[in-house]
C-alpha cells in the first residue's frame, strides 16, 4: 500500500500482540498520572542493538529494569538497590545508553529535589550475552554523577545521546513557574556539568495581567541525523494573574531554538544566537523569534508532550489545547480538557514556514500525546490509553486518521513511547499499565505495532 503518487508506504499500524512486564507494578495515582506510564519519560523504553530496556518501579516500590531480545516474549528483569521515596507520579525512572563505554545509565525518584543515579558495568549494553544480567551487573546507587552534585531542586530527567557516542542528561533546576533547564555530559572523562540554558526572569504580560517568574518546560530535546540539537518548549508563569480566571494553567506559546555545538550556544529558527549554556546570556521569555506558535494563557496549552525530527532533520511536535472555538476555559483545566482539548500536529515545512494541523480525535482526557514518525516520515500521534493515528507525508500531514482505538488494552492514561524502535525496526513500541482502584497494583505491558516496512 502506498500514498497516491509518491511510491512512499501510506502510514499504518498492525498489531503484534503485548508482553507482560509486571503482573502487580506499582499503582497510584498523582498529577493525574501513574510514576511507571508518564510520557515525559525519556527513556522508560529504549531499543538499543538489537535489545529493548524498560524501567519502572514493582509493586514493593523498588526500583527495576529489564531487557529482551526485540520481538521475543520473555523478558529478564533486575531488581535495584532503590526504593520509590514518595506517591509523586513526577519522580518517573529515565534511562540512557552511553555508546563510548557500553553503559546503562538511570536516574529516577526526582521532583523538586535530589535523585538517584545508577549505571551498569563498561560494555553490558555492547556484550549482552557475555555478561551477567543480573544485579552485580550494576553499581551503587547514588545521589550524585559519580560524585558530581548537580542541584537540591532536580526534576525532569531525559538523556540524549551525541552523535559522537556521549551522553547528556537534560534536567530542571528549581521548581514550576521558577525554573531553569540545565544539562550535564558524560564523556570520556566522566560527567560535568555544562551548566543551565534556560531563564526564569523577566515579565511576560497577558490580556489580564503579568508575571515576573517562570519555567521552560520542554517538549522534547533531541538530534536529528545531521547533529543538530532541536527544542520545542512552552513557557509556565508563575503568577496566576495572566489568566481571565482561576483554575486554568499558566502555560502559553510554543517557542523552539536548536544548537549546532552540542547545547553549548542557542538559536532561534531564523538562527540568530538567543542564549548560552552555563553563561550570563540564557534563553529567556523576552528573546527575539523564538515563538513559532502563539497561544495565550486561556486554553489549558499542555506542557512536556512530544516532539521528533523527520530524515530531513526538520522539527515536528504534538501539541495539545482547548481550541478558541469552545471558549476560554480557566475554570478547571482537567475537566475542560477531557470535555474540549484537542491534539494538533506543529511541524517546520521544507519552505520554512510553520504549520499546525487539527488531529480530529478528541483527547477525552487531560493527559498527553506521544508523537512517533516511520521510516518513510509519516506521523503517528499515541493519544492517552493507546489509541492511534497517523498522516501521511505525502498529504503534508493533513489526513489525520484514527487507526487503533485501544481496544482491549484497559489503558490507564499516558503511555511510554520507545523513541529508538521506530527507526531501529519499524516497530513502534509503547509502556502501558492496566487502569486499576487506589493503590491496587496492576499489570504493566509492552504493546508492539508494525509500521510500513
Amino acid at each position: 500500500m502506498t500514498a497516491v503518487g509518491n511510491g512512499r508506504a501510506a502510514p499504518r499500524v498492525t498489531p503484534l500482540g503485548r508482553t507482560l512486564l509486571d503482573p502487580r507494578a506499582l499503582y497510584f495515582v498523582s498529577y493525574d498520572g501513574l510514576v511507571n506510564t508518564n510520557s515525559f519519560q525519556k527513556n522508560g523504553l529504549f531499543t538499543y542493538r538489537g535489545r529493548q530496556y524498560a524501567a519502572w518501579y514493582a509493586q514493593d516500590r523498588r526500583a527495576t529494569v529489564a531487557r529482551r531480545t526485540t520481538g521475543a516474549a520473555d523478558w529478564a528483569t533486575v531488581t535495584l538497590d532503590h526504593r520509590l521515596k514518595s506517591d509523586d507520579s513526577h519522580n518517573v525512572i529515565s534511562m540512557g545508553a552511553s555508546r563510548r563505554d557500553g553503559r546503562l545509565h538511570l536516574v529516577m525518584d526526582a521532583h523538586s529535589d535530589g535523585f538517584r543515579y545508577v549505571k551498569s558495568a563498561a560494555g553490558l549494553l555492547d556484550r549482552p550475552a557475555d555478561m551477567p544480567w543480573d544485579r552485580s551487573a550494576f553499581g551503587a546507587v547514588r545521589i550524585t554523577l559519580d560524585g558530581l552534585a548537580l542541584t537540591p531542586r532536580f526534576t525532569y530527567p531525559q538523556f540524549l545521546a551525541t552523535p559522537e557516542g556521549d551522553l547528556q542528561l537534560s534536567y530542571r533546576v528549581g521548581v514550576s513557574g521558577d525554573g531553569r533547564n540545565a544539562i550535564a555530559e558524560y564523556g570520556r572523562s566522566g560527567w560535568r556539568v555544562l551548566g543551565e540554558w534556560s531563564a526564569s526572569t523577566g515579565t511576560y504580560t497577558s490580556a489580564h495581567g503579568s508575571s515576573t517568574a517562570r519555567n521552560m518546560y520542554l517538549h522534547g530535546i533531541d538530534y536529528d541525523v545531521h547533529g543538530r540539537l532541536h527544542a520545542l518548549f512552552t513557557w509556565r508563569e508563575q503568577d496566576e494573574a495572566v489568566l481571565g480566571g482561576g483554575g486554568g494553567l499558566t502555560n502559553h506559546d510554543t517557542g523552539y531554538v536548536h544548537s549546532t555545538d552540542r547545547g553549548r550556544t542557542w538559536r532561534n529558527d531564523a538562527g540568530t544566537v538567543v542564549g548560552t549554556t552555563g553563561g550570563p546570556d540564557p534563553v529567556g521569555v523576552t528573546g527575539p523569534g523564538l515563538v513559532v506558535d502563539p497561544l495565550g494563557p486561556d486554553h489549558c496549552l499542555m506542557n512536556q508532550e512530544s516532539q521528533a525530527a523527520d530524515s530531513a532533520g526538520l522539527p515536528h511536535a504534538v501539541i495539545s489545547h482547548v481550541p478558541g472555538r469552545f471558549g476560554p476555559c480557566t475554570t478547571d483545566y482537567v475537566a475542560d480538557r477531557i470535555a474540549h482539548g484537542r491534539a494538533f500536529h506543529l511541524r517546520k515545512s521544507p519552505d520554512g514556514t510553520w504549520r499546525k494541523t487539527e488531529i480530529p480525535v478528541p483527547l477525552n482526557s487531560s493527559q498527553r500525546t506521544g508523537l512517533v514518525l516511520d521510516r518513510y516520515d509519516n506521523a503517528y500521534a499515541v493519544f492517552p490509553y493507546g489509541r492511534i493515528a497517523a498522516a501521511s507525508k505525502a498529504s503534508g500531514y493533513t489526513d489525520w486518521t484514527p487507526l487503533y482505538d485501544g481496544d482491549g488494552l484497559n489503558a490507564f492514561g499516558e503511555v511510554v513511547i520507545d523513541e529508538t524502535r521506530a527507526t531501529a525496526d519499524g516497530v513502534l513500541s509503547f509502556l502501558y499499565q492496566e487502569r486499576s482502584t487506589g493503590r491496587t497494583p496492576s499489570p504493566l505491558y509492552v504493546a508492539d505495532f508494525a509500521l510500513p516496512a
